[in-house]
């Protein structure tokens, strides 16, 4: 069965040579690719040179042999030899003497020089120069001189031998030497692998000593540099997470706090109304009936019903003044936009001097009972803050729903304006208020306006200010019938 096309996709990839085998095999291609240049170069000129050679010693012997021919046609085919048998082997040709009847009666004798040895027959081809041969007519006979390069390649080929010698030792000194220069130039990297490895492994403590050589020595102290940039800035996020979880932390215990001070708050008010209120009307029933009973000649005893009468009601109202400020009684059966517009039309029954307006969207459903209560509580405090140190003769309420249900509550005055922030006392209570606004998820914000006063601003996404009905209960497994249960 034939493997899948993609099994080669899948195969592993071998893995790449290291930077040292790299480095090694390219110095070693390049002293090959010379050693081979100069090779190239030696043969050439072997070539050259014998090729020059045997035209040169061929054109010697040719030249000799003429000039001795008209000499010895005198004495016949025996003074010829005789002259070629004293002549002897002339080098790099090969003389041969031929009668008038073709029989060969002369040839050179072998050479001497180097006898028994040949050049390989690839290098033999590679620079033998083409045949060179003349031919001369003398009496009864012939000679023929034919040009012999074999001891002049044989030169060539061991000189070309000492050649790769040399350079076969060249190359492997050269190698070695280079080899340990870049085993000594790549030694450092293996500790800066170690060091990121280190890094990896979130030791980033790690820091590299001083590394030979000046590329080593840089990447060393940028691994160096990193690591403490790395730990400085965990560190960092470090104490920036504590802060923030401390931070949220105090949030947290503060929104707790206030909802049972809230609690604490709306339970005091309650009792007040509920049993103090109901304990004052009382009293007002009986000193009006005690003075009703009472007859007139008995002014001191009137008197004393009078003042229990005129002391509850001074209560009675100081205990509902004192409510609202404990919890807004009226924000959970009329809602946020009522409850605001109840607050300020009590302000302004106290405050007639005052300019008010008021700007009260129309919500489209409940809001969230903490949201609702945040806001009641922004308003009542900036509103207080106005009056209080402002000065100011107008004073405005904007609740606002934008386009992106972002709800929003304005207040607004003409009066002296906010202190800046690094100068505000604490009387003010804008901090607590920041809190309990971006503790639901808010924004929140007090300062100058451009033109004259203040403006104290509250604003909550939309997903998180609208009531979100709970969810519905599972219903209840029906219950069995008694003739079910019934044996």
């Amino acid at each position: 069965m034939s493997r899948p096309w993609f099994g080669a996709l899948l195969r592993p990839r071998p893995r790449p040579l290291g930077l040292r085998w790299q480095l090694n095999g390219l110095l070693l291609m390049l002293m090959l690719l010379f050693t081979a240049a100069l090779a190239g170069l030696r043969i050439q000129a072997t070539r050259s040179g014998v090729h020059e050679e045997i035209v040169a010693a061929n054109r010697v012997a040719g030249q000799l042999l003429e000039r001795a021919s008209w000499i010895l046609n005198r004495g016949g085919p025996e003074a010829m030899i005789s002259f070629l048998e004293q002549l002897g082997r002339v080098r790099a040709n090969d003389i041969r003497f031929t009668d008038a009847q073709g029989r060969e009666r002369y040839r050179s004798p072998a050479p001497t020089y180097k006898a028994g040895r040949e050049a390989p027959a690839w290098f033999v081809a590679l620079v033998s120069p083409p045949p060179q041969r003349q031919l001369i007519q003398v009496a009864d006979g012939q000679l023929l001189i034919e040009a012999d390069a074999s001891r002049a390649v044989l030169d060539g080929w061991d000189e070309l031998l000492t050649l790769a010698g040399v350079a076969a030792a060249m190359l492997a000194v050269t190698g070695l030497v280079a080899a340990a220069a870049v085993s000594r130039a790549v030694r450092p990297f293996g500790q800066i692998s170690q060091a990121l490895g280190a890094l990896e492994q979130g030791r980033f403590a790690t820091q590299l000593p001083p590394l030979p050589g000046r590329e080593a020595q840089l990447i060393g102290e940028a691994v160096n540099r990193l690591g403490q940039a790395i730990e400085g800035e965990i560190a960092e996020r470090m104490r920036a997470y504590q802060a923030e979880r401390a931070l949220a932390e105090s949030r947290d215990w503060a929104l707790r706090v206030q909802a049972r001070l809230e609690a604490e708050r709306k339970e005091i008010a309650r009792e007040l109304h509920d049993e103090l209120g109901q304990s004052v009307t009382a009293m007002r029933s009986l000193a009006r009936s005690l003075l009703a009973r009472l007859p007139d000649t008995d002014p001191t005893a009137r008197e004393a019903a009078r003042l229990i009468d005129q002391e509850a009601a001074r209560l009675y109202d100081a205990m509902h003044g004192l409510i609202p400020r404990l919890t807004p009684l009226t924000l959970d059966p009329l809602g946020l936009p009522d409850a605001l517009a109840d607050l300020v039309a009590g302000l302004g029954v106290r405050h007639r001097q005052l300019q008010w307006h008021t700007d009260l969207a129309e919500l489209p459903g409940p809001v969230e009972p903490q949201v609702a209560l945040a806001a009641y509580r922004v308003a009542q405090e900036a509103i207080n803050n106005a009056l209080k140190h402002s000065g100011a003769s107008r004073i405005g309420l904007a609740l606002i729903l934008h386009p992106d249900r972002t709800l929003e509550l304005r207040v607004d005055d003409n009066g002296c304006g906010l202190p800046e922030p690094d100068q505000r006392p604490a009387r003010f209570g804008l901090t607590g208020l920041r809190e309990r606004v971006t503790g639901l998820g808010g924004r929140f914000e007090a300062a100058r306006r451009p033109d004259l006063g203040s403006r104290v601003c509250a604003q909550w996404p939309a997903d998180s200010w609208p009531l979100r009905p709970p969810p519905p209960a599972a219903p209840l497994p029906a219950s069995p019938s008694p003739d079910a249960t019934a044996p």
